[in-house]
This record gives structure tokens, sequence and C-alpha cells, in this order.
């Protein structure tokens, strides 16, 4: 900026007469404000950002808003303010504003990130960038602004009937009300997640100094373990929102769910209820990504010495192979009760060789049942006629 100033000052010096000055006198308030630019301080901007919460579910809207405010008047001929997002949002545009603010000392701006993806979204920092009208002389900062959401999966509200496993005659459903005789308590195990407070037992809490409730007998075993496969499938998205659909449809019932699934390693989620065991799931479900390493045959392999007998094993895939077939037929041989999801497309049938082992498995008692995206009530009207 001083080179250009000096070079104006000895044309208008050597040349002489009105257009040399002229021009000289017409470029110094340029100049004069972009040294000044070089010294002023982006960082005195105070950035906050507001959002109304941190959690959604995928597909919703999200609302920001994002204030600027200083201490001093120094004008700024244009600022241009962007919210850096994670990856996952970066296709948005409305995170980023230009504004003219002069003397402005506070300035308000509000976007929407639509349709938000599954996944935890993190908003790193907010930029700013201001120079002067020739663009001579700009300056940049970024504020940090660190904050996270997290976007859960989408659900349909559905109505779960338990399956009951008739090995000579198929699968069929349970009109039992799932629920334990609570007229017959048979001992005493500490609180968990999920337990009414009814059970509690008062006098052996006190005794043990530790929150202690009755265990009871209970009618039929209602337990679920979902297996859930993380294979690299374009259907992987309509698998995951199903799963959440299956969870919240079965701890409204009054059951107990567990999970297991496999991404860079295994996660396992023990048998419980309640609400708590809801958002747990939930939220491994917002994180979870296809791209496993071993088949979900092989997995229901390796863990098979750690599988309930008496809960009910519930697959969701998208993938029914000969190996899953064989490895759920053994299953089924050792007395467990199975169920397999089918995730396809919307309008999307059965090919002939998923059809030849829906038979293969029907005839030993395992429903494979299955669900495309979208009409997810399909899938418990069938269990529920079935």
């Amino acid at each position: 900026m001083f080179v250009l100033i000096g070079i104006t000052f000895s044309y208008a010096m050597f040349q002489g007469g009105f257009v040399s000055w002229f021009l000289f006198y017409s470029f110094l308030p340029f100049a004069v404000y972009g040294l000044f630019l070089a010294i002023y301080s982006v960082k005195e901007w105070k950035v906050v950002r507001r959002i109304e919460k941190h959690e959604y579910n995928a597909k919703e809207t999200m609302k920001v808003e994002i204030e600027l405010t200083r201490n001093s008047y120094f004008p700024i001929f244009y600022l241009l303010v962007e919210d850096a997002l994670s990856l996952s949002l970066t296709e948005e545009i409305g995170s980023k504003k230009l504004f003219l603010p002069a003397f402005k000392r506070q300035i308000k701006y509000k976007y929407e990130l639509k349709d938000l993806p599954r996944g935890e979204h993190i908003f790193y920092h907010t930029n700013l960038k201001m120079g002067d009208p020739l663009g001579l002389m700009e300056k940049e900062a970024a504020i940090a602004n660190i904050e996270k959401i997290i976007v859960y999966p989408t659900y349909e509200e559905r109505i779960y009937k338990p399956f009951q496993n008739h090995f000579d005659q198929g699968m069929t459903t349970s009109k039992e009300r799932v629920q334990r005789d609570t007229t017959m308590a048979v001992g005493l195990r500490e609180y968990q997640p999920g337990d009414r407070f009814s059970w509690i037992n008062w006098k052996a809490s006190a005794k043990r100094n530790n929150m202690m409730t009755k265990e009871f007998e209970q009618r039929q075993s209602h337990d679920i373990l979902l297996v859930m496969d993380s294979e690299e499938n374009p259907r992987f998205e309509t698998l995951v929102s199903f799963t959440a659909t299956l969870i919240r449809a079965i701890l409204k019932k009054g059951a107990q769910v567990g999970l297991l699934s496999f991404e860079k390693e295994k996660t396992f989620f023990p048998i419980r209820g309640g609400e708590s065991q809801q958002r747990l799931l939930f939220y491994h479900l917002a994180s979870v990504k296809s791209g496993r390493k071993i088949s979900l045959a092989q997995l229901i392999e390796n863990e098979t010495p750690a599988l309930e007998q008496n809960a009910t094993l519930l697959l969701v895939t998208a993938n029914l192979s000969k190996e899953l077939v064989e490895k759920a037929s053994f299953l089924s041989s050792k007395k467990f009760n199975i169920g397999i999801y089918l995730i396809k497309d919307s309008n999307e049938k059965l090919t002939m060789n998923e059809r030849n082992f829906r038979v293969s498995l029907s005839s030993r008692g395992i429903r494979v049942i299955p669900v495309s995206n979208g009409r997810f009530q399909d899938a418990f009207s069938e269990v529920r006629t079935g």
C-alpha cells in the first residue's frame, strides 16, 4: 500500500497537471483506509450462535441465528460471514451472508438447514472476511464457536406384535400382553433403568444402601435382540430408519430390547427396557455408518455363544444371502426364535433366490418379512396377520 501511494505521488510530482494530481488525491482516501484496515483487528467481533435445540430427527429443518457485535465504530466496507459446518452439511449455502455494515456495531441474520441428514454434526467456527472497496486489502479471521447437534434417524409410530414360535407350525404372533406377573415375586436384584417405581423394595434398599427391586416371574419371555446388518448398501438409511421404528415399537409395547451391530468393531447393547434404553440405542443409530468388514452371517456365528436362547432374535438386513440362511436355520434348530426383516426399495419385489430362501426358512419356522422404504406399516401388518 505504501508503494502504491509512493508511485501515485511520484507520478503527480514528475508529470504535474490536473489529471496526475487528481489521480493521487482520488487514490489517497482508499490507501489510507486500507492502511487503517491493515491494523484493524477482525477478532474484535464477538459471535453468538443461537439454535432452538441440539437434538433433531432426520429430514427436519434447523433454524440458526447468528449475532455479531463489536465495540468500535470503525467503518467496514463489506463483511462476509460464513458459519463453518461439518462436511455432511457443507452443501448448505444459507450459512454464508454478505453485509455492508459501515458503522454498525451489531449484525443479525438467520438461515435454515433443511432436510438434516442423520448423524452427529459440528459447527466449528464462524469465518469473518472484510476488505477495502478496491480489493487491495483483505482481512480474515475464524471466531471459535464450537457446537454439536445430534440428528436421530427417522422412525414411524407402529404397534409391535411379539412373535411366538411354533417349530412345527411356523411363526405366529403372540396375543399375550407383554408384562411380568407382579403377584409372584421370586427374588431381589439391583435397580435397572426402566424398572417401575412400584417394584422398589424399600426395606431391602435401606439395608443394603443401594436401590433394590423385586424380581418377578415372567409369564413369557418377550426379550428381543436386534441384529443390524451394517453392510455398505444403497438401502442402508432405510435399514437404520426401520431399526429405529422397530426399537420404538418394541419399547412402547413394554418389552425389552437389545442391539448388536458391527461397524469398525462390534457394538453390543444388552437387553433392557425404558426411555433410557431408547435414547442409548437411538444415539448409536444416529452415528452408525455402513461399511462393515464381516458379513452378518459371520457376526452371528462369532456371537452365537453370547446370544440368549430365550430372547427373540430379529435380523434386519438388506441382503438375504445363502450363508445367512444357513446360519439362521442352524440357530432355529437350536430352538432360537428368529425373524428376518429384509429391506427393499419402494415397490421392489423379491428376487427368485430371495423367494426360494423365504420358502426354505418358512419351513423351519423362520419368517422373512419384506420391508419397503416408506411402507413400514406393511411389515407390521404382515406380522399381525401372520
